[in-house]
């Protein structure tokens, strides 16, 4: 895999392992020798359950086609073009959904017989806005929503901080300041803040985020993403982390253990604080790896809400299944019972707010030493800006995450750097205005 400090691409990354490992069921018109009554595309396993349940709920026999997210644009895009094999229902992740929802491909639930627009108000505002087209048009929706937190080790917080109350230690994170003098109260007794550097590039957006792209189509480097290249340079060299980039081995080793370090010529052994991850990193990353520190985790903010990856499903709007095509989207995102049972089922945290209202102050979880981590993401979900995603986001981020890296590995200075961004940034969409630098 890859190893980068693109702001955004890593969820990229990470769904396409997790989707890899699924299988697929052929497109063929049947399954099992029996009729297929609605077929699904997916990029991962996560639909089977609410399936089954739909299929035993309605008397049908549902298709569920699962394609790895690396090949799922490539492969469902020509499917959708030409109307052959064409699944009635399908979802889209955070990487491609401001493409799909101004494609065409989803139908427009704004009118009648779905009236989609009169939920706004139900539903996590980010969210909600998401599955708008350019036009807001409300073309896909989701059951979920994936704020972040930065998960840390009580133990390490209690020796080193005098505290392991959440609230206490966000107060520790709550600016990039605070964040690094943390990491050296960390440093000093042994301990490393973060695994690698590119854990703090989602906080590069700062409290008033800005999109890549305004609606004047001009390229937009905000001061804070400037500042983002200085904070990860200035992690590295002050040895904050125990460069164990994203996704390696050495990175999920030291979620649980020490790791060795190099440091002035020297090789340490140190254990690492805490992770910068998302709603389903606890479920899909921490809990899968992690088994002498369980219990000894919590989540905190930090210095500013944000929030990595989701996946949102519509009706294909060529379908000739629409509406039971559309219940289906309905139960997975407005079934009361269904989403109730998902959410104590998965630990999914829910947009749909009707039902987060009524569940939230039941969870804890015993990994987080009895957390409620439920309430914890919904509040930070309120604070995350609606409208500051866009279809340039995936490439730009990635081109922008490599220039970070070359600066970061002293193979570039800044200014240079952020030349080449711009250069590699314009070549990939002409249309663009880009700072002249």
């Amino acid at each position: 895999m890859k190893k980068t400090l693109s702001m955004f691409l890593s969820l990229v990354l990470l769904v396409g392992v997790l989707a890899g490992c699924s299988g697929s069921q052929s497109a063929n018109g049947s399954k099992g020798g029996k009729d297929i009554d609605l077929r699904i595309w997916s990029f991962t396993d996560e639909l089977k359950k609410p399936i089954k349940k739909f299929e035993e709920k309605n008397g049908v026999k549902v298709e569920l086609t699962i394609v790895p997210i690396a090949d799922y644009p490539t492969k469902l895009r020509p499917v959708l073009e030409s109307g052959v094999g064409a699944p009635d229902v399908f979802t889209g992740e955070l990487a491609f959904i401001k493409q799909w929802v101004d494609a065409g491909y989803w139908e427009d639930l704004s009118k009648s017989p779905y009236d989609a627009e009169k939920l706004s108000d139900q539903y996590i505002p980010y969210v909600f806005d998401m599955g708008k087209d350019k036009d807001g048009k409300v073309r896909a929706l989701s059951w979920q929503t994936t704020p972040g937190g930065v998960y840390y080790k009580r133990s390490i917080a209690k020796e080193v901080l005098g505290t392991d109350d959440p609230a206490e230690v966000g107060k520790m994170m709550s600016s990039m300041d605070s964040v690094f003098a943390t990491a050296e109260k960390l440093k000093a007794k042994g301990y490393r803040m973060f695994p690698d550097e590119g854990a703090i590039r989602w906080f590069a957006q700062g409290d008033a985020p800005e999109p890549w792209v305004n609606d004047k189509n001009e390229l937009q480097l905000t001061d804070r993403k400037v500042e983002f290249m200085d904070y990860a340079k200035e992690m590295k060299t002050k040895g904050y982390t125990a460069n164990a980039a994203e996704w390696s081995p050495s990175w999920f080793e030291s979620m649980d253990k020490a790791v060795k370090v190099k440091e002035n010529g020297k090789t340490v052994e140190t254990n690492v604080f805490s992770y910068v991850l998302p709603t389903w990193g606890l479920h899909s990353v921490l809990k899968t790896n992690v088994k002498k520190s369980t219990g000894d985790w919590a989540v905190t903010s930090g210095p500013s809400p944000y929030f990595w990856g989701g996946s949102w499903l519509g009706v294909y709007s060529k379908s000739k299944n629409k509406e039971l095509a559309y219940d289906f989207v309905k139960m997975m995102t407005q079934d009361k019972d269904f989403l109730k049972d998902w959410a104590k089922e998965t630990g999914d945290v829910l947009s749909y707010l009707p039902v987060t209202d009524e569940i939230k102050g039941d969870f804890k979880d015993e990994f987080l030493g009895g957390q409620n981590n439920y309430q914890f993401f919904l509040d930070q979900a309120q604070n995350i800006k609606p409208g500051i995603v866009t279809k340039y986001d995936q490439q730009l981020d990635t081109l922008y995450g490599n220039a970070v890296k070359q600066y970061t590995d002293g193979k570039k200075s800044k200014d240079d750097a952020i030349k080449e961004f711009y250069m590699k940034a314009k070549n990939a969409y002409p249309d663009l205005t880009v700072p002249n630098k």
